[in-house]
This record gives structure tokens, C-alpha cells and sequence, in this order.
């Protein structure tokens, strides 16, 4: 009926909107504008779900020449990893499946984008990018973890957890075909091993000195490669 009609049309509005929300309560009242006696009125819930996609899109991210770092998760750590590595020449993209958790965020060089589903992101993402996962499931982390080795070759793999947690998904992963040398380049536990704080805070600045740290080794090993490929040539 018409009253259907009304809100499947503001339905594929919400779709249309550039701005990603989440879930959009109206009122429609129940009057002859949409053929109805009765009175009164219909309250609707409409959620919008989203991949995120389109927030890649819109951000152009695979334009930027700074190395990507892409934050899966935007709870106490994510919040406090991403705010922290702003201004250490990464382009720090926060990502959740939770709107009111990116709402946090309020640092405006990072790149909110609000996935229902996370792990459909990373076909989609630049190669050769820094990732740390940490979201509030296991199995979002499973997930995500899956695609990068399916879909993504990376710089650097990073996963919060214990070395049980780690067991655990290797012998997961092994089972769905990944080859042991490809999952051993996964990090988890994430972070300077000397660091055993349990502090959002101080995890976070744990992680970011580890990441900051393999970039600094693959920095000094690229430049030996440019030195001794010089010599070949001289000679």
C-alpha cells in the first residue's frame, strides 16, 4: 500500500545520501496524505548496512603517497592507536562495523569508514599497506585476517591477542589452504614484547613503536639493496 510505498521511497534516499548513518527514525503520519483514515502515525526504523566501500571511493585513498595504516576496530586501543599515529607519515584509516564508536574519533586527519562487514574491504585496499586488527570479535578477526591472505599482500600484519589466540587461527587457517610461511608473518602477540602493559594507552604506544620499527628495518634493508645494486652497476 501506500504507507509501504512511502518508506521504501525513503529508503533509497538514505541510500542515496553521501553521509554514512546508520540507522534513521521517521514518523509518518497515518492521513490522507498516503490514502489512510485511521490516524495517528507509523513510527519506521530504517538501518542502513554498508560495506564501506564507498567511503574508499570518496576518499580516494589509493592516490596517497604515504604509507596506509588501516585500524580494524575503533574500540579503547583503536581509538588511542589511530589518534597517535597521525603524525607519523601514515595515512590512518579507523575502521568499524559500530557508527557510534567512529563518532568518537573527533581527529580529523583520519579516515573514518563505518563496514558492516570489515573483512569485504580488503579486496579493495591498497597493497602494500600496514594492518592491526583488533576488533571486539574473534570472529570479525578471523574474518579479516582470512581476506588480507586471500586478497592483499601487506608490509605489515598485526593482530591483538595472546599466542593461544594465534594458535588458534593458524590451525583455521592452515585448514582453509594458507601456507605456513604466509601466516607466520602474522604478529600476534602485536607490540614491543617488553611492553606488558594492559593499558589502551600504552598498548597502543607499544604498537606504534613496533610498526615503527619493522618500517625503520625495511627502510635500512631497501637502501643496502639501492647500495649494492649501484656497485653492480659501477663495476
Amino acid at each position: 500500500g501506500q504507507l509501504e510505498y512511502t518508506i521504501i521511497e525513503k529508503a533509497k534516499k538514505n541510500l542515496n545520501e553521501k553521509m554514512i548513518l546508520n540507522t534513521q527514525i521517521i514518523n509518518i503520519p497515518l492521513g490522507p496524505s498516503i490514502g489512510q483514515c485511521c490516524g495517528g502515525y507509523a513510527q519506521v526504523e530504517i538501518t542502513k548496512h554498508a560495506n564501506g566501500i564507498q567511503s574508499l571511493i570518496n576518499e580516494k585513498i589509493l592516490n596517497f603517497k604515504l604509507d596506509n595504516l588501516f585500524i580494524f576496530g575503533a574500540g579503547h586501543i583503536g581509538q588511542e592507536l589511530s589518534s597517535r599515529s597521525t603524525d607519523l607519515d601514515f595515512n590512518v584509516h579507523l575502521i568499524d562495523s559500530r557508527n557510534d564508536y567512529l563518532k568518537m574519533q573527533e581527529e580529523e586527519k583520519i579516515t573514518l569508514i563505518y563496514a558492516n562487514s570489515p573483512w569485504i574491504l580488503i579486496k579493495n585496499l591498497p597493497k602494500e599497506s600496514y594492518y592491526i586488527i583488533l576488533t571486539h570479535s574473534h570472529d570479525y578477526d578471523f574474518k579479516i585476517i582470512n581476506e588480507i591472505l586471500n586478497f592483499n599482500s601487506f608490509k605489515f600484519l598485526g593482530l591483538i591477542g595472546s599466542k593461544t589466540k594465534m594458535k588458534r587461527f593458524s590451525n583455521r587457517l592452515i585448514k582453509l589452504g594458507h601456507n605456513q610461511t604466509k601466516i607466520s608473518q602474522i604478529e600476534c602477540p602485536v607490540g614491543i614484547k617488553k611492553i606488558t602493559s594492559k593499558k589502551p594507552g600504552e598498548i597502543a604506544i607499544s604498537i606504534i613503536g613496533r610498526l615503527l620499527e619493522h618500517r625503520s628495518s625495511n627502510t635500512s634493508s631497501l637502501h643496502q639493496e639501492n647500495k649494492n645494486n649501484l656497485k653492480k652497476i659501477n663495476a
